[in-house]
């Protein structure tokens, strides 16, 4: 286990120790800078607790002071366990880091990162300090942006899809022979099938498009597990989930290219979100993969992902 490891998990071990009653829950790390002072500005933390800096060795930890009643281990994972207790902690933890990131560079701490005291806090940071550093320096500047694309074969099969219609209406088509339930069905379910594969290809080029345009903007690019069930929004199947790092000031030009990405081509959507603070290259420092347009899923294996893949976001 490295120190970057070591800053994410010793909170795990804080729990050990005597009880204080208040303990020091930590949203993001930064440099020590006037700048990440003036970002915190109005922001609050959990349950509407004052934000505060921990500094030690040149970085800084945004964190806030929570009743170890409610965010003790056993207390906190009972409510990470109840789905609108995680909604709730999740939309505070989030808007901390995002509020921060919009005025310093910083890396953003995984949810429910709680830790004894401050003074566990600074251990932390000088811990971890030159991979914390090492981060900050290839991240100053950038920021995240998502892309989803999804196959919709209902979009693809509705009349806005299609050709124009002339201005004089068809003659009407001689009226079809009489079919039988059964072959109806199978009609039915062969056109659906159809549909439904031509959509999948229609996707794929989609997702080539996609990955095209954003490798001319993108220094690095994380591949995430297609979301599903109710993390899915909107209609269709979401085959490709991708983040990209992205320098803050080619953000429009960089989301303009990508929503180019599916023009002419029916029962496809691109969804293009951002900017983020950089949630995915929060990690220690590795070898920037590849922002090509080549590594694109099958729809059976996007449909399943991969573990490697998933996200908590």
């Amino acid at each position: 286990m490295n120190a970057y490891d070591d800053a994410y998990d010793a909170h795990d071990d804080a729990y050990a120790a005597p009880d204080t009653g208040r303990l020091s829950y930590a949203y993001a790390v930064g440099r020590a800078t006037p700048e990440l002072e003036i970002a915190l500005g109005p922001a609050t933390g959990m349950d509407g607790a004052p934000l505060r800096t921990v500094a030690a060795h040149g970085l800084a930890a945004v964190v806030c002071d929570v009743p170890e009643a409610a965010y003790g281990e056993r207390a906190l994972r009972a409510r990470l366990e109840d789905l609108g207790e995680l909604e709730e902690l999740a939309r505070a933890h989030h808007s901390v880091v995002e509020s921060l990131a919009r005025g310093a560079t910083v890396l953003p701490l995984r949810l429910a990162t709680v830790y004894l005291d401050d003074v566990r806090v600074a251990a932390m940071l000088r811990d971890a300090g030159p991979e914390l550093a090492a981060l900050l320096g290839r991240l100053e500047g950038r920021v995240e942006w998502g892309v989803k694309v999804y196959a919709d074969p209902s979009a693809a099969a509705s009349p806005s899809a299609g050709t124009t219609r002339p201005d004089t209406p068809d003659a009407p088509a001689p009226e079809a022979p009489a079919e039988s339930p059964g072959r109806a069905y199978l009609r039915q379910r062969r056109a659906q099938r159809t549909a439904r594969d031509e959509a999948h290809r229609t996707a794929q080029e989609a997702v080539r498009r996609a990955l095209a345009a954003a490798a001319e903007y993108a220094e690095d690019r994380v591949t995430h597990r297609p979301q599903q069930g109710e993390l899915a929004t909107g209609s269709g199947q979401n085959l490709a989930n991708e983040a990209f790092l992205v320098a803050r000031d080619r953000s429009e030009e960089f989301r303009a290219a990508v929503e180019e990405a599916d023009r002419g081509l029916p029962g496809v959507r691109i969804e293009v979100t951002g900017p983020w603070a950089p949630y995915s290259f929060a990690t220690p420092v590795r070898d920037p993969a590849p922002v090509r347009e080549d590594a694109v899923r099958e729809p059976a294996d996007a449909a399943g992902g991969r573990e490697e893949d998933s996200r908590a976001r």
